[in-house]
Order: structure tokens, then sequence, then C-alpha cells
């Protein structure tokens, strides 16, 4: 199967301009494509982890990726999905989110020979002059068609602020400086940044001509990836440091029975064929394909050692009810103590189990927090000091959801 067609197999296309042009430069390695990441934390989280999937399997088949680092755009705060404006950011931290971004990316993506590039849009937006860009570019936007794209529309009642409208042109600006410079014939993007990514193809086409080479995949990874890189407790990153192995192998061993086929299609390099032969697999069979998903992807962000690690410590662990040394730890201080003593609530929120003492008042009430495999339904519940001794105590939320408490 070519690229393309697997692609589509997978799930991934969403919507395409100039499909046979896009096939054959996919198919025959001719594509150099873009994806971006703006620097909105210092982490990438798996919300990003399709699109960086989708560069290495287009890398493995002969096509040049860039990967493009908001630096610029980062500034200015994309409205796409979001109800309110983002909060400002300096230019520091953005540098800073950059450098992570990079270190993530390179993990996944081969930048050796040329095969790829990273780049980062603060090379030409932040030395745009005002008056001489909106000359260049402006004439080229229509702010009737501008207001009709799906991300101002659904924040025109709430308010658009008009720093968050230029986003639309910046990003347009983007495809137009990276075709000229790198000869970028192609951009990838979610499905809510389709309005983005035309205003590019046609900024160019209108700048450099009709035969102009430029085009626009977008793809189901904004909307299935914004809900996959979210949980209750927040967002699952790929930097260890915020979420651990264990916890990133948990989160795809415990993904909707409906999602797993789709996760495993769209996010792993398993073969179609063995992962359509999973159609059918219900009850533990269905346990299996969760925990291959688990497995896969904690490999590919972590290492096979770290995911044989998560994947021990998950079995020690839910097989027997009991401990495990790969367990994720959590660390309070004797300062969290009041005499010696820790309420119940307070401890599951410093364990990070709960965000708030409302959730933890209410997993506590329904049965579904022990200490050391002990169910505890008092919510006035007491810990003392000295029951954490050295080693520290398992505490649980639920069935899944597990950390090692110590005192330090």
């Amino acid at each position: 199967m070519e690229i393309y067609e697997e692609l589509k197999a997978r799930g991934l296309i969403a919507q395409v301009t100039d499909e046979d042009e896009i096939r054959e430069l996919v198919n025959n390695g001719k594509a150099t494509f873009y994806i971006g990441f703006d620097p909105t934390a210092d982490s990438l989280h798996v919300g990003h982890f399709m699109a960086l999937c989708l560069m290495k399997r287009l890398q493995m088949a002969g096509n040049k990726p860039i990967a493009l680092l908001g630096g610029g755009t980062g500034m200015v705060g994309d409205p796409s999905g979001r109800t309110d404006m983002r909060q400002m950011m300096t230019v520091e931290t953005i540098q800073h989110n950059c450098d992570r971004f990079k270190e993530q990316i390179s993990h996944f993506i081969d930048f050796t020979d040329d095969k790829a590039l990273i780049v980062n849009n603060a090379e030409w937006l932040n030395s745009l002059n005002y008056i001489d860009f909106l000359r260049e570019v402006g004439p080229h936007f229509s702010v009737n068609r501008m207001l009709t794209a799906e991300c101002y529309k659904q924040r025109m009642e709430r308010g658009l602020s008009f720093l968050e409208f230029n986003y639309m042109i910046m990003q347009s600006y983007d495809f137009y400086e990276l075709f000229t410079r790198y000869g970028c014939n192609m951009q990838f993007g979610g499905d809510d940044q389709w309005s983005n990514m035309l205003g590019g193809t046609e900024l160019i086409r209108r700048k450099l001509g009709k035969d102009a080479y430029a085009m626009t995949i977008t793809l189901l990874l904004n909307s299935e990836g914004k809900k996959m890189g979210k949980t209750q407790s927040g967002a699952v990153w790929l930097d260890p440091d915020k979420t651990s192995p264990f916890e990133f192998y948990q989160y795809w061993r415990n993904v909707a029975d409906d999602d797993v086929l789709k996760c495993l299609r769209m996010l792993t390099f398993l073969p179609l064929e063995q992962i359509n032969d999973m159609e059918h697999w219900e009850g533990s069979k269905l346990n299996r394909a969760k925990e291959i998903l688990a497995y896969e992807l904690t490999s590919l962000v972590h290492g096979k050692d770290e995911a044989e690690k998560a994947q021990a410590s998950a079995k020690e662990i839910f097989a027997g009810g009991g401990s495990s040394k790969h367990m994720p730890a959590e660390e309070i201080s004797p300062e969290d103590f009041e005499d010696n003593h820790i309420d119940l609530i307070s401890l599951l929120i410093k364990a990070g189990l709960v965000k708030t003492r409302s959730e933890g008042r209410r997993a506590i009430e329904q049965g579904g927090v022990s200490i050391e495999g002990e169910k505890i339904q008092d919510i006035k519940h007491l810990v003392s000091l000295d029951a954490f001794g050295t080693d520290g105590l398992v505490v649980r939320k639920g069935k899944k959801n597990y950390k090692k408490v110590c005192v330090k």
C-alpha cells in the first residue's frame, strides 16, 4: 500500500486540495511539508502526538518534514478552539518552550543529512515592518471572508481581539515564507486550521501566480488529538518529568473501548493487517489490545526499556493490588502536616490524584480511595506522619490511579 493510501486507511486525512497531485508528491517522496507547533507550554503533549507520528511516517516514505516552531505566532496566540484570549507570554518563556520542543521533536524525526528541518517563524515575523507587511500581504485577504472562518465565528459573541485576528494572516505568511525559502510545497494541520491553511495556499498563488505549487492537507488531529491530550487531571505530557512513563502507559491502557482501534491505526506503526485482526476482540482480548497500544506508544516516546518497566509495573499492581518499584511517586513535605497529621483530601491533592477538594470528597464518599489497599470512606480521615515510614504509602483513587507518596 502506498503511503497516501495508508494515511487514508488509518483515518488520518480529513480534507485535501488537489488530491491527485498530493498523492503523486507524497507517494514518490517529493513532498517538502510543514507542521506548526506553537510553544504554549514547555512540553509537547499527546495532542501533538498524531502530528509527530505523521511526520515520521512521511519521512520514512522519503518525504522531507519541516517542524515549524511558532516563536513569532506564539506572541499572538491561536484563537482556534479558545473561548478567551491566551495569556501573553514573555519572549524568554517562548524561547525556552521552543528549545524544549526542539529536543522532543528530535526524538521522533531524523534531522541528519538535511532529511528534515526545524525552523522558527520568529526569523521572519519578529522583524516585519508593520506598514510594509500590510501593503505586501493585507490586500490579499478579505475581512468578510475571514470572519466566516470557524475559528473566528465561535469567538465573535464572546469577543475577538485584534491581536488574535491577525493570527490567520501570520500563519498564511508562514507558508509563503517556507515555500520561498525552503521549497515547502505542502502543509498539514488539524481540521480546525483549514481556513488558515487555505489562506496560505491562496497567498502563494496570488503573489507568485497560479502555477505556484502549494497544497494543503488537513488531518483529524486537533479534534481527536485535543481530546486525547486532556484527562480529568490535566494534560498528558511527553516530558517524563511532567508525566512519568508509567502514567503515560496507564493513560493509553485506559482509553475507551471504542477508541482502541482508532488509536492503534492513527498512532502506532503496527501493520494495518494486524490491527484489523483485532476488530472482533472483546473482553480480555480487548484489554490485550489496550496493552499493545500502551506499550507501543510508551516505547515510541520513552524507549523500550521504560515501556517494559511500565508494563511490568502495571501487571504487578493490578494483578495483585500491591506496590511496584516502578510506580509513579510523589514527594510531600513535613510542612504539609499539622500536628503530625494530614487530612486525606489534602493528601489526594498533594499526590496529584485529584485537582480540587470537592473532587477528593466525592472520590472518598463513593468508595474509590484506599491507602495500602484499605478502602477509606471517611472524608475527615487523618493520616499520621509516622505511617509513611521510610518507604512511603501507596494511595489509590479508583481502580487505575496509584501513587507512592513519600515524605522528604
